[in-house]
């Protein structure tokens, strides 16, 4: 019976994560979309309104969704494997004296969820790879230029292999994100409950998710502008790109 319920609760995180993604694949691609053409070219695109005056009156105002679509795919996929796959390490590998939950008279240890964090960025960071590298050849294409057309140049020139490139860049982000997220939201919870007892469950929740994720991008950001350079090129390679490409930026 454990097994079933243990089996049930992983599927509604998964079913949860899955359809939350999509929302906030298209609550979000207008930002996502200024901040990957400010990381490639910030000479050009100077700041976030004359990012948004510039795309908007060039390419019209859906051109902030460009590539919308492989990014609901990958973020479904990503959240999926992501909060399941995690969700099952922290099943499988319970603290000793406490689960991960934060409890009300003892502190409990918060470097797991930060080492699970990481651990789980890898399994996510390989679903993610295609979708990403799509989605950035799509955003900082001029004109009318669908996610199909990219996906097909890609293949002409590079293959299969175009769909990997930078995938070093893309554990290194995504590592430093999850860690710093799902340990980040352990801390909160803890915090919360600690110093504040009288907010609802619910309240706590919704605020430790929303400063963890804030931290998570905060602490990824110096990792994802080479990351978004290297996936958005045509000349680079699935592993040696990311490291030069660093370099180059700083």
């Amino acid at each position: 019976m454990t097994e079933i319920s243990h089996a049930r609760e992983i599927s509604r995180d998964v079913f949860s994560a899955t359809l939350g993604s999509v929302f906030c694949c298209y609550t979000g691609q207008p930002m996502d979309t200024i901040k990957v053409r400010m990381q490639t070219k910030p000479t050009l695109y100077t700041g976030i309104g004359k990012t948004l005056s510039l795309t908007v009156s060039n390419e019209g105002l859906v051109a902030l969704w460009k590539g919308a679509i492989p990014t609901a795919c990958g973020m479904a996929a990503e959240n999926a494997v992501a909060f399941g796959f995690n969700e099952a390490l922290k099943r499988a590998f319970p603290a000793p004296e406490l689960p991960l939950t934060v409890g009300t008279n003892q502190t409990p240890d918060l470097l797991r969820p930060f080492v699970m964090g990481a651990v789980t960025a890898i399994p996510v960071s390989l679903v993610l790879l295609p979708s990403e590298v799509i989605k950035a050849k799509t955003q900082v294409a001029i004109g009318t230029v669908s996610s199909r057309e990219i996906m097909n140049s890609m293949m002409k020139q590079n293959g299969m292999r175009s769909f990997f490139v930078g995938m070093e860049a893309q554990m290194a982000r995504d590592c430093s994100f999850y860690a710093v997220f799902f340990g980040g939201y352990e801390l909160f919870c803890y915090g919360f409950q600690k110093f504040t007892p009288s907010i609802p469950d619910e309240l706590r929740y919704f605020l430790s998710g929303g400063f963890a994720g804030m931290l998570g991008w905060a602490v990824a950001m110096p990792f994802d502008v080479p990351k978004t350079n290297v996936q958005s090129r045509y000349d680079t390679k699935v592993l040696g790109s990311y490291l030069p490409e660093m370099a180059k930026i700083a």
